[in-house]
């Protein structure tokens, strides 16, 4: 595909030989003749001197290039465009595979692709064009929106609402059990009942390994447009705001709420019971015990703001030489004690 078509398909300003053709696309450092790259991020910008690529995909205000560029208001998002240019995911056509396991008290939708070895139970409802892909169990009563992806192993539990479009990779389970139990008299431990369901609305995705509990009565709630990362876990009765980010191994506990367009870096714990406000931004191994007012940036455990967090990690590197000092005046004042 040329430069100049590419250009034109993701709206960029074209900067350079519209003629050259590219055949593909890849990282700065990794690229060959022929391939698109991108800068989104400074760190790498001495890469663009060195790269083999043909042609970068860069914002609009950067200076003078050594190569063809696609400038753009937003690279990193224009980029991830003309990777769909080049890469087409494996379309899979209608149809129930004859090892798979479906209710004839379910409802499927037109145009649905059930794979081998699937588990669809009774009065499930599954709307137009989803994808199941292999192993992927659907528990009873559940009912799924439109254009559903199901990646193998990710299960489904009974009673649980997904909306349009949302894709589980492998092994997400959604509707798992809360961690509710009550203490006895003498000690042991009574399981709760987990008469909730959890419900996930249009446009998420949920990545391998992660598990969104159902609430032990009501609901847990995953909002429009959230992404959950690897190996997250929702607990029970928490809901997750719109276009909101749970990256890798973040934990929430049990009725945690957290608000719309918010991100959690890796790691970050929440304690139950409390809430995150809109657009607050919890930085890595964050863990909070209080809520966190709209817009703030977390830092640290226990989680304060990050400019506090940020001089008390500077006064940590120096607590070897402060102790010194201490010691040396404490020193000095036994001496002066004894001189009077």
């Amino acid at each position: 595909m040329k430069l100049s078509e590419i250009a034109r398909r993701l709206g960029c300003q074209l900067d350079g030989d519209g003629e050259i053709e590219i055949t593909g696309v890849a990282g700065i450092e990794e690229a060959h003749p022929g391939q698109l790259t991108f800068l989104a991020n400074r760190k790498y910008a001495p890469a663009v001197k060195t790269t083999r690529a043909s042609a970068i995909v860069i914002a609009k205000d950067a200076g003078p290039l050594p190569l063809a560029a696609l400038r753009s208001d937003n690279p990193y998002l224009d980029f991830a465009r003309a990777i769909e240019l080049f890469y087409q995911s494996p379309q899979y056509s209608p149809g129930i595979h004859p090892a798979a396991v479906v209710s004839a008290k379910a409802k499927i939708g037109e145009g649905a692709h059930i794979g081998p070895y699937c588990f669809v139970d009774d009065e499930v409802e599954i709307g137009r064009h989803a994808v199941l892909h292999s192993f992927v169990s659907i528990y009873r009563g559940v009912r799924i929106g439109d254009n559903f992806f199901a990646h193998s192993h990710s299960v489904v539990r009974e009673f649980c609402r997904l909306g349009n479009r949302v894709i589980l990779q492998n092994g997400v389970v959604v509707g798992a059990d809360g961690f509710g139990f009550a203490k006895q008299a003498d000690g042991r431990w009574h399981k709760m009942r987990q008469s909730g369901i959890t419900v996930v609305e249009d446009d998420v995705e949920i990545q391998a390994g992660s598990c969104v509990d159902r609430a032990t009565i009501g609901e847990t709630r995953i909002r429009r447009g959230a992404k959950l990362d690897n190996f997250v876990q929702v607990g029970h009765a928490s809901t997750v705001g719109e276009d909101t980010l749970l990256c890798g191994q973040v934990g929430l506990a049990g009725s945690t709420v957290v608000g719309n367009r918010c991100i959690l870096a890796g790691q970050v714990g929440a304690a139950g019971h409390l809430e995150i406000g809109d657009g607050a931004v919890l930085t890595a191994r964050s863990a909070v015990h209080n809520d966190v007012p709209a817009g703030q940036v977390v830092s640290g455990s226990p989680g304060m703001d990050n400019k506090l967090w940020l001089k008390c990690t500077v006064a940590f590197n120096h607590l070897p030489e402060l102790v010194k000092t201490v010691r040396e005046l404490k020193s000095e004042l036994e001496k002066l004690r004894k001189r009077s």
